[in-house]
C-alpha cells in the first residue's frame, strides 16, 4: 500500500495548488480526482467557466487554460502524484489515515478535503425526464448545441449571468428567469447583460414545470409573462447554486455548519480533527472564488507540513 505525507481529495484548482505547495515543502503528495463521467475533470468547476477575469496575473483567461496552467505547475514536481480515482471512504487508523478509492487504497499522514461542490438540480416535473434532452447544467459545455435556438437560464447569481452571456453567443434568444426582483450579477456582467439585445430578464418568476415530447419545448411559470404562463423554449440551463460535497468529511467526524460546509480555522485551514484540513468551496468561507480557494489550499499544505514536523514524523 502506497504511503503519502499529504493526501488531497479533490483535483480542482484548490487541490492542485495545495499539491504544488506541498511538494515545495518536501511532502510526498497524492491528489485524487474522479473518473466518474458525471463529475468534473481535473481542474474542477472552473473548467466550465468561459472567461476568467478576476484571477491575478491574467487579464482574461479561459477557465480551462487557467486550470491547465495550475495542473502543469503541480505536475512539474516529482513529489506530486495526480490520479483520477473516485474516493469512497476515509478512515483514521492510529497515526495516519486510510483513503479508499474505486481502484486502490492509500495511507496518508495528513488529509485535505478540497472536493468543492456539484450543481444543484432543479426539482420540478420534467427536469429529470429532459436532462440532456434540453435541460443542462453547463452552458459552456452545451451552448453550441443551441445555435439559433431559444433558451433560458434559471437563476439570478453571477454564474447565471455569465451562462446567459455564453449562450447569447450561440442562441437566438436567451431568457434569465429569476425568482426575485433583481439578479445578483457582478456590475461588469450586469452591464453586459443589459447591453445584449438577445438577453431578456423575467423577474419574480419560478419555473414550475418543464414540458416537451422528445426534447424540451416549453416551461410553465408561476405567473403570467406577456399574458401567458407557458414560455416556448428549446433549452433550459439551470444555475440555482451548488451542493457542498462534504459527506466523506462528515463521516470521518469533521465538523460542518448548517450549510454542510466544513468549518475551519481560517488562519490555518485546520478542521476540528488533528491532521485534517479543508479548503475551497467545500469550506465555510462566504466569499468563494478560485483565488481564495487556491490561497486556502496553499495554507493547508503549509499547515500539514507543520503538523508533520511537530509530531516528529519522518516524511514518507
Amino acid at each position: 500500500m502506497e504511503r503519502y505525507d499529504f493526501i488531497i481529495i479533490g483535483a480542482g484548482v484548490t487541490g492542485l495548488s495545495a499539491a504544488m505547495y506541498g511538494a515545495r515543502l518536501g511532502l510526498k503528495t497524492l491528489c485524487l480526482g474522479t473518473t466518474s463521467s458525471s463529475e468534473l475533470p481535473v481542474g474542477g468547476v472552473i473548467t466550465t467557466t468561459d472567461i476568467v477575469e478576476n484571477y491575478p496575473g491574467f487579464i482574461k483567461v479561459s477557465g480551462v487554460e487557467l486550470a491547465e496552467a495550475i495542473e502543469k505547475h503541480a505536475r512539474s514536481y516529482d513529489l506530486v502524484t495526480i490520479k483520477q480515482e473516485k474516493v469512497i471512504d476515509v478512515q483514521k487508523t492510529e497515526e495516519e489515515f486510510t483513503v479508499k478509492t474505486s481502484d486502490s487504497e492509500y495511507k496518508g499522514r495528513t488529509i485535505l478535503f478540497a472536493m468543492g461542490t456539484k450543481w444543484k438540480k432543479l426539482e420540478v416535473p420534467g427536469s429529470k425526464e429532459f436532462e440532456n434532452k434540453g435541460v443542462a447544467y453547463c452552458a459552456l459545455c452545451d451552448a453550441p448545441l443551441f445555435k439559433n435556438k431559444v433558451v433560458a437560464v434559471i437563476g439570478g447569481s453571477d454564474s447565471a449571468a455569465k451562462d446567459a452571456l455564453v449562450l447569447a453567443e450561440h442562441a437566438a434568444k436567451v431568457y434569465i428567469i429569476y425568482r426575485k426582483e433583481k439578479i445578483r450579477a457582478e456590475p461588469i456582467n450586469l452591464k453586459r447583460i443589459e447591453a445584449n439585445k438577445k438577453i431578456e430578464i423575467i423577474n419574480n418568476a419560478n419555473v414550475i414545470e418543464i414540458k416537451g415530447d422528445r426534447f424540451v419545448s416549453s416551461v410553465i411559470l408561476d405567473r403570467d409573462y406577456n399574458g401567458c404562463k407557458e414560455l416556448p423554449l428549446n433549452g433550459v440551463f439551470v444555475a440555482i447554486g451548488h451542493i457542498v460535497l462534504s459527506d466523506l468529511a462528515e463521516k470521518l467526524g469533521v465538523k460542518l455548519n448548517e450549510k454542510k460546509e466544513i468549518t475551519l480555522d481560517h488562519k490555518t485551514s485546520e478542521t476540528n480533527l488533528p491532521g485534517v484540513f479543508a479548503a475551497g468551496d467545500v469550506a465555510d468561507k462566504p466569499f468563494k472564488q478560485a483565488i481564495t480557494g487556491v490561497a486556502e489550499g496553499c495554507t493547508a499544505a503549509y499547515s500539514a507540513f507543520e503538523f508533520i514536523n511537530k509530531r516528529s514524523i519522518v516524511p514518507a
